[in-house]
């Protein structure tokens, strides 16, 4: 038995969560720190925190996750928990040499009341940081926010912690990257190189959570933003931040720091977001966009004009981060599609009213909550009384799919029954070509699958 079992009578719930579309704080900020190059995680809590954590990220990615924890037990859990990080980090670096450790706290160092930033600096003046060696730290509760939020808190700690202003401004621009994959932020490295602008992306986890199999284990593989780039954030010309939920956080505080000029805007997927983000790189950096990158704008603008009778009109249920649907719902609108139920976990006023506004102008007409109440049981409800033609989100969205018999393609996080994601980007126009290839591949193979035998054609 599935989810056979959801009423199709939707009631108002306040204080009952079902299938939530998210999970906790320390998750993001885990995920983050992996992109600093010879980071070390740091779960301040118990091990099964930490071993939640470290295995969701690799099942996901389907590499080893490495992380330390505090391993808290009864005395931590009344007396408080410093004596453990203060143990932990002299046995991390006498161990495992990193070159930082990324501290993030969990619901029961929170509730108890830790203080991580007079904790490293106990650490500091108690010499138990070697020199040359950095401890930064995160505050993620996990009984408030989503893992965007414990993303958005890490990354805002690695700038204010790391960034520093020299008075003397260097040519480039910080690009801070929202929650998106390895691939993902590989191909934002790659339009950035085309352009001819010179960046550094933070955090940056190609290379480390996609990394080659080479025949050896590497603790630290060679990928993630490095401690020198870190520290010259606040001497770049301008911040770019993709996404206003996970990356626009940590650029406000770089700004407030060191005074570095920032603008947000929408993670770069599909065709509208893409314009943006090439138009905005290009203006800051006073470069033209070379012929390269308008062929693939005109790659991927034929084949939505090529296929559009496969997709006008088709009836769109999707969940996720916030920061992932608002330009994939914008995609799907500019595809002709209609996206009917939208769903996200993550709590914030501002992505709500970012979502309505741009559903007021769009498609009036569609289902969308976020935060409280905002759950996988909603979104199916939902779907039994407006049935739609495809479904998008993370893997848990296969049970509604098999129950309703709608095709489904998986997108966001987590994704722990297939491979690819950490591979192929879904930012960029690549990117949204690869989303039109699997939108219209699900389609059509429903097509295929309910033709009758008379109508069942070679080519559709």
């Amino acid at each position: 038995m599935l989810l056979r079992h959801t009423s199709k009578e939707v009631k108002v719930r306040e204080g009952l969560t079902i299938n939530p579309a998210k999970t906790c704080q320390p998750i993001g900020a885990m995920y983050a720190a992996l992109g600093i190059h010879g980071c070390l995680p740091h779960s301040h809590g118990s091990q099964g925190c930490c071993s939640y954590h470290r295995s969701t990220l690799t099942r996901h990615y389907k590499e080893p996750v490495m992380a330390a924890t505090s391993s808290f037990t009864e005395g931590a859990s009344v007396f408080g928990g410093q004596a453990n990080l203060l143990s932990a980090i002299d046995t991390i670096f006498a161990v495992y040499d990193p070159d930082i450790i990324a501290v993030h706290s969990t619901c029961l160092s929170e509730t108890i009341g830790d203080d991580l930033q007079q904790i490293s600096k106990k650490a500091k003046d108690d010499g138990k940081i070697p020199e040359g060696k950095y401890v930064i730290y995160a505050s993620t509760p996990s009984f408030v926010g989503s893992h965007v939020t414990g993303y958005a808190n890490m990354v805002t700690g690695i700038a204010t912690q790391f960034g520093v202003s020299t008075g003397v401004k260097k040519s480039q621009h910080n690009i801070i990257a929202g929650w998106m994959e390895p691939s993902d932020m590989r191909e934002i490295k790659r339009i950035a190189q085309v352009l001819g602008v010179n960046i550094v992306l933070f955090p940056d986890t190609s290379d480390v959570l996609d990394a080659p199999q080479s025949g050896k284990h590497l603790f630290y593989p060679k990928g993630g933003t490095t401690i020198a780039e870190l520290k010259s954030i606040g001497d770049s010309l301008s911040t770019l931040a993709l996404g206003s939920i996970s990356a626009e956080p940590a650029a406000i505080a770089l700004e407030k720091k060191c005074k570095v000029p920032f603008e947000t805007v929408d993670m770069p997927i599909g065709l509208s977001a893409t314009d943006r983000f090439i138009m905005v790189l290009s203006q800051r950096a006073g470069v033209k966009v070379p012929d390269e990158v308008t062929a693939e704008r005109g790659r991927l603008v034929d084949v939505m004009c090529d296929m559009e009778q496969y997709l006008h009109g088709k009836r769109v249920a999707l969940f996720g981060d916030p920061d992932q649907l608002l330009p994939l719902t914008e995609f799907l609108l500019d595809l002709n599609m209609k996206p009917v139920h939208i769903v996200s976990g993550t709590p914030g006023q501002q992505f709500d009213k970012q979502m309505r506004l741009l559903l007021n102008e769009r498609s009036p007409e569609t289902n969308f909550r976020n935060g409280t109440g905002a759950d996988m049981f909603l979104l199916h409800q939902w779907m039994k009384n407006e049935p739609v033609d495809l479904l998008i989100g993370n893997t848990y969205g296969k049970y509604m799919a098999r129950d309703e018999d709608v095709p489904f393609i998986r997108f966001g996080f987590p994704i722990l029954d297939r491979i690819g994601h950490s591979y192929f980007p879904n930012v960029g126009y690549s990117g949204g070509l690869r989303l039109v290839e699997k939108i219209l591949g699900v389609l059509m193979d429903r097509q295929d699958r309910d033709a009758l035998e008379e109508k069942f054609e070679l080519v559709m």
